[in-house]
């Protein structure tokens, strides 16, 4: 097992800093280029203004296996558009122009594979990227990404679920840094009614095996719920409830409705 890696990067500051504040991260999802790039540059500069405390930039793929109808469709208007990884990093230096916020890309492996590893990792940093999620890489076969990356003072991200074991959380958190991705739920992406009870154990079973920060995702959808996980845990992810807002409506709507829905789960989180 490879050695945990501390990168000392923006998203450790960021969740030192919440920290210290007596605050959890709100991290915020959007797919690149949906409905289209200059309007994904100016959404994050409204998210990180409502309250986000990081960003998740999706990129866009054509067989999003982990992700339910709503992020699924999201991607399918952004490759409809023609955003490619190129666009991705061109967007990301765009809001580095303004922004310091923390910037994790999300994506699918394939995608990194075909553009090249080591120039993925290069171009990351260069846009000003500060951490990677890749959903369908399994930490076994992470190692040439994570050494890129590492080279780079990039972030790897990991996910964890409701049936990762002992040996399992293990093996991810000492490859891991930035924070860890707990996924509430099993199944695919979406927003949900009410978030499982089982949340607690996992999330306290996970902090015996790693120092990194856990913060919670899939199906995240109201302030309430964003209070409920971020007692649990140390960051809280809203993706579906985020896109479905933003949704086919037009650019002054759309930032709009994604500030307020963003200020909601930070105002949810602190009670201010």
């Amino acid at each position: 097992m490879m050695p945990m890696t501390i990168n000392s990067g923006r998203i450790e500051k960021t969740f030192a800093a919440l920290k210290e504040r007596g605050e959890k991260a709100l991290i915020a999802f959007t797919t690149a280029g949906d409905p289209d790039m200059k309007t994904t540059v100016a959404l994050v500069h409204t998210l990180e203004a409502s309250g986000a405390d990081i960003i998740e930039l999706g990129i866009p793929f054509s067989d999003p296996m982990a992700d339910g109808p709503t992020i699924q469709a999201s991607s399918e208007r952004a490759l409809k558009n023609g955003v490619t990884i190129k666009d991705v990093f061109g967007a990301v230096a765009e809001i580095r122009k303004d922004s310091a916020i923390p910037i994790v890309l999300f994506g699918y492996y394939n995608p990194v594979f075909v553009f090249g590893v080591k120039r993925f990792a290069r171009e990351a940093k260069r846009a000003g990227c500060d951490g990677v999620l890749i959903v369908d890489l399994p930490a076994e076969e992470a190692g040439d990404l994570k050494k890129e990356l590492d080279a780079r003072g990039l972030d790897l991200i990991f996910l964890l679920t409701p049936t990762s074991d002992a040996s399992r959380i293990r093996l991810i958190s000492g490859m891991a840094s930035g924070f860890l991705y707990f996924i509430s739920v099993t199944g695919v992406t979406g927003a949900r009614a009410a978030l499982s009870a089982n949340i607690p154990a996992f999330v306290k079973k996970i902090k015996k095996a790693s120092p990194l920060p856990v913060a919670v995702g899939f199906g995240i959808s109201s302030p309430e719920q964003a209070r409920a996980a971020s007692h649990l845990s140390d960051g809280v992810i809203v993706g579906s409830a985020l896109i479905n807002k933003i949704a086919g409506k037009k650019r002054g709507k759309l930032l709009d409705d994604a500030g307020r829905f963003i200020a909601s789960l930070k105002s949810g989180m602190t009670g201010r």
